[in-house]
């Protein structure tokens, strides 16, 4: 039994990664879950990227296949016989069509919202230039970057792998249910960022407990390929202990 909901091409993902005070984030962590943390520090990362080819059950919805997408998320995991299922959880997902929203909402308890869009790409002999742009009210939000043009394998054990090898989505139904499912895609590679620059109106959309964290220098930025990614179908709860 075909169990994809979803299947597309996640392109060009622009991470920006902020180091956190875990307890911003303890009010957001669904139930059963915990934080994950690598070297003992909590992050959270403003993600912008490109959905491409999309298909829902197999079929493309027409002006729904290609379209940006910008998200804030944290790392948390959850153990299941034993074994630990490293995932995410997202703040707010900003995407530019009320019937992405509308679909991610209802069927995965998620927290999209709907902006204006666009972004830009440009390649030279050496570089790549990328950046994502959403509206906020009146103003222009964005997440730009200057990136070395050829990518390199992510590191094993490095910052980069930890942010970007997270499997499963988690989000937060309440004290005793948590939604779950998973995300199906190979190793990227990653582009080494020159330069960056990020506007963001980080209190209207994230709330003001996230103020200081994403109005500090990123700890780091960098730029992964993507691949051709399957979102399997999600369970709706979790009503087990941990253990």
């Amino acid at each position: 039994m075909n169990n994809i909901f979803l299947s597309a091409e996640w392109r060009n993902l622009l991470m920006a990664n902020y180091v956190i005070d875990p307890k911003v984030l303890q009010p957001f962590v669904p139930a059963y879950t915990e934080l994950d943390t690598f070297d003992g520090v909590h992050y959270v990362s403003l993600v912008g990227f490109l959905f491409t080819n999309t298909r829902i059950r197999g079929i493309g919805v027409p002006f729904h296949r290609t379209f940006e997408e910008v998200n804030l998320r944290f790392y948390v995991r959850y153990k299941d016989k034993g074994q630990w299922k490293r995932g995410v959880v997202f703040v707010k997902e900003i995407v530019p069509k009320r019937m992405i929203s509308f679909v991610a909402n209802t069927i995965y308890k998620e927290k999209y919202a709907t902006h204006s869009m666009y972004h830009q790409w440009a390649y030279s002999e050496e570089e790549l230039k990328v950046s994502y742009h959403w509206k906020v009210g009146k103003e222009w939000n964005f997440l730009s970057a200057i990136a070395e043009k050829e990518a390199t394998l992510v590191a094993e054990g490095s910052a980069e792998e930890f942010i970007t090898e997270h499997y499963w989505g988690y989000t937060q139904i309440n004290s005793q249910a948590t939604g779950h499912y998973e995300v199906s895609h190979p190793r990227w590679n990653i582009h080494k960022v020159k330069e960056y620059n990020i506007q963001c109106s980080v209190e209207p959309l994230y709330g003001r407990a996230f103020a200081q964290a994403l109005q500090q220098p990123p700890q780091s930025v960098f730029l992964a390929d993507g691949s051709a990614i399957k979102v399997m179908k999600g369970g709706k709860t979790i009503i087990t202990s941990m253990g």
